[in-house]
């Protein structure tokens, strides 16, 4: 009898760890889904249009590999947009196109510069030495 008691309080204490499991379950795909809702807001979405000249970043940059080197090449113009931020890209010297996702490109702005005919240029002079 005294078996009979113990298994009964034995399938109980299972059934609430069973419980207790899937309610902790439950809170963490509740977290996720507000920590993805916070995240997803503050992601910036990058649009560009065909034509336009942008910088692409090289994750992979294995040759000399030094902190000074910019990962950013380009400029690449952009080709063809579609849909989900996938962009084609296609460099001035080279016929190939490559896919892209929009979140390795940031807009070149040196085209505009280059076209600005107005430019200020300061003349460096050394300071006049005193005379005793």
């Amino acid at each position: 009898m005294g078996f009979e008691k113990a298994g009964a309080e034995r399938k109980l204490q299972l059934q609430e760890l069973e419980n207790l499991r899937l309610e902790a379950y439950e809170n963490s795909r509740l977290y996720k889904e507000k920590v993805k809702a916070v995240h997803d807001k503050h992601i910036k979405r990058r649009e560009f249009s065909p034509g336009e000249l942008v910088l692409f970043y090289k994750s992979r940059l294995r040759l000399m590999p030094g902190k000074l080197r910019s990962r950013w090449e380009g400029p690449y113009r952009v080709e063809k947009a579609e849909p989900y931020g996938v962009f084609h890209l296609n460099h001035p010297s080279s016929s190939n196109f490559i896919k892209v996702n929009g979140h390795r490109l940031k807009l070149y702005h040196g085209e505009k510069m280059k076209n600005n005919k107005e430019l200020e240029i300061f003349l460096l002079e050394d300071p006049p030495i005193a005379k005793d």
